[in-house]
């Protein structure tokens, strides 16, 4: 499914600009990373994005088929194709066959990695090395590094049970209470979807001066992107993944609140990673005198990413 097509030559001059189509799954997490890529290349020159929901594999095929991409039929030539899950695969193929550019997928394909311009694949998932393959840690997202951290501020961001991890609702809440007690910040404690009722019910009822309680149902959708750019010091439940790299993106101190796993799998190599890297404080070594630090060094993949598909493709 590698034919169809050569992508057109971008526009000689950095300050050109290009067009970015954006697929679009309708899973959040999926088009927070996305959202995350095309922020980091707005960064290095002008982009024109335009957003392409996801078509049904069937219609994508028949599309690749016909060289035709009638979901793309009024936007302009792409320079590039960005997506993210699977159901983005078969439509960016397509829109490549009949409309050219270079298609970017962030995860790890279920078809040939063979046929995609470059792929970014977290550490996690064992990605081959190829020239064509970027390893990230982690999942790429919108946040971006804060220079206005407040030393007093301090965040709390608890999830919930997964596919990863079971939950023990006692005994988070004493490793909060501990903290609390030891750590005289003033923290925002946010809970989340997957926040058991009985537990959040227990954080609510923490009656401490220095801790506001904010349920998931009373954050905007930049509630916690503003709060991120805020804290000087961020503690996480285990089993929200995605808050840790985010944490970590913003250039907070970051800490690891446990909860026991299920199983070993991809996802708990990842965060046993970053631990062995010194890039988290599980809540475990702070209790017996770590300190939670800031990050060894920047932490922003969806930088990263950026600058190599910019000097690659984009004359920049």
């Amino acid at each position: 499914m590698t034919g169809g097509g050569e992508a057109p030559e971008p526009p000689a001059g950095a300050g050109a600009r290009r067009v970015v189509w954006r697929f679009l799954d309708g899973i959040p997490g999926h088009e927070n990373q996305t959202l995350g890529l095309v922020r980091a290349l707005s960064e290095h020159l002008p982009v024109d994005v335009h957003a392409v929901t996801a078509s049904t594999a069937g219609a994508a095929l028949r599309h690749w088929l016909a060289a035709t991409f009638p979901p793309g039929a009024t936007l302009p030539g792409p320079d590039l194709l960005i997506g993210a899950g699977h159901h983005t695969h078969l439509p960016m193929l397509a829109a490549r066959r009949a409309r050219g550019g270079r298609v970017v997928v962030l995860m790890k394909p279920s078809l040939p990695l063979a046929w995609f311009d470059l792929c970014v694949v977290p550490m996690h998932d064992s990605p081959p090395e190829r020239d064509h393959v970027i390893a990230t840690r982690g999942v790429l997202n919108a946040v971006r590094t804060s220079a206005d951290h407040d030393p007093e501020a301090g965040l709390i961001l608890v999830g919930g049970p997964s596919p990863h991890y079971r939950w023990n609702g006692q005994d988070l809440i004493r490793q909060i209470e501990s903290i609390l007690q030891r750590d005289t910040r003033q923290w925002t404690l946010a809970t989340s979807r997957r926040t058991p009722d009985a537990s959040a019910e227990a954080l609510r009822q923490l009656r401490q001066p220095a801790l506001t309680v904010v349920p998931w149902q009373e954050t905007g959708p930049d509630w916690l992107t503003q709060q991120l750019a805020r804290a000087s010091h961020v503690w996480v439940s285990e089993d929200s993944v995605s808050m840790v790299y985010e944490a970590l993106t913003c250039g907070a101190a970051c800490g690891l609140l446990e909860v026991p796993q299920r199983r070993a799998s991809r996802v708990s190599r990842g965060i046993r990673r970053l631990r062995q890297d010194g890039w988290i404080t599980p809540f475990t070594a702070w209790e017996q005198g770590a300190a939670l630090r800031s990050p060894p060094e920047p932490f922003n993949e969806a930088r990263r990413c950026a600058n190599l598909i910019a000097r690659r493709w984009l004359d920049v």
